[in-house]
């Protein structure tokens, strides 16, 4: 069995690791923001931030479906796109509060991180391993952002 066609080596493999990793990320912080800091907390302090409630709800939504549609390998491309905004966001709210996620408010260190996987997911695609590699809206998108 030549190593390209075992279920748990190579290039493919290894993408499809850092896609259910950064759909669990995804996943973990939008469910964060129902259960823990509540939706009306989330909105608040989005209102604190001079954003509206519409990107409370926005990003809380984005976070929960990309994570779950990375998760399970569908439509890889497009839900890491659509994922850029929120992430380029969260970096930008951090920018004052230095490089490392550990100093106070959360430096931007870890959004741009997750910005670069996101963009790293573009085009690569799923992985295809760990995947269900649905691709129901493929017959609608462009080219370069099919699975």
């Amino acid at each position: 069995m030549s190593a390209s066609s075992e279920p748990f080596s190579g290039s493919s493999f290894g993408i499809s690791i850092l896609r259910v990793h950064f759909g669990l990320i995804l996943f973990a912080h939008g469910w964060l923001k129902v259960s823990v800091f509540t939706i009306p907390g989330t909105v608040g302090y989005f209102a604190g931030l001079g954003l509206s409630s519409f990107a409370a709800y926005l990003t809380i939504f984005g976070e929960l479906a990309a994570g779950l549609a990375l998760i399970a390998g569908i439509q890889t491309r497009l839900a890491s796109a659509l994922c850029l905004p929120i992430l380029m966001g969260a970096t930008i709210v951090h920018l004052n509060n230095g490089w490392l996620f550990s100093a106070e408010g959360g430096g931007w260190e870890f959004p741009a991180s997750l910005t670069v996987i996101a963009i790293a997911l573009i085009f690569t695609g799923s992985g295809n391993k760990l995947s269900v590699n649905r691709n129901p809206l493929n017959g609608y998108l462009p080219k370069a952002i099919q699975s």
